[in-house]
């Protein structure tokens, strides 16, 4: 059977058009910067604050502080976990050793997650001061005394760790 001029070109123009397809190598390239940047990204490294913000102080300390909630303390103001809770200038004004605002962020921060008891009944939580090295001591005597009156028993100092002696 003899086909029409139509039917010709109908069947070169479908022998012409390809279905597309999908570029295999190029999606894998993109797929394996993918995995790599994020397994570069997700490290559990604990990174210390922004030297700009907070100067911590140096220590011959070994041991690497576990992921706790963290209140962040410059010459400004009081951060629990980057939020700012209080200025230093109040604080420091303040008579007594309490900070209303802290500890009220501090209960908050605890009743989010449940803590180990001792044997008297009281939580063990633990929290991590990041204190710069030029703040009185009488902020953060106020600082770790609003911690120990809302359930954070075990108080924790960041320094950054000094160099070994190349002499010992």
């Amino acid at each position: 059977m003899k086909l029409s001029a139509r039917a010709k070109r109908m069947e070169r123009r479908r022998k012409r058009s390809k279905f597309p397809e999908i570029n295999l190598v190029s999606m894998m390239d993109i797929f394996t910067i993918l995995v790599f940047f994020l397994l570069v990204n997700s490290s559990d490294a604990i990174q210390p604050p922004n030297q700009k913000v907070v100067q911590l102080p140096k220590s011959t300390a070994e041991l690497l502080p576990d992921q706790t909630v963290s209140i962040l303390v410059n010459d400004q103001a009081i951060l629990v976990n980057g939020h700012a809770v209080i200025d230093v200038p109040s604080v420091m004004a303040m008579p007594s050793d309490m900070i209303p605002a802290l500890q009220k962020e501090l209960r908050y921060q605890a009743s989010k997650s449940a803590a180990p008891m001792d044997e008297l009944g009281v939580a063990q939580r633990d929290i991590t001061i990041m204190g710069d090295k030029a703040i009185p001591y009488g902020l953060l005597r106020k600082i770790m005394v609003t911690c120990s009156n809302s359930e954070y028993t075990n108080i924790s100092l960041a320094v950054l760790k000094k160099p070994a002696d190349k002499n010992s």
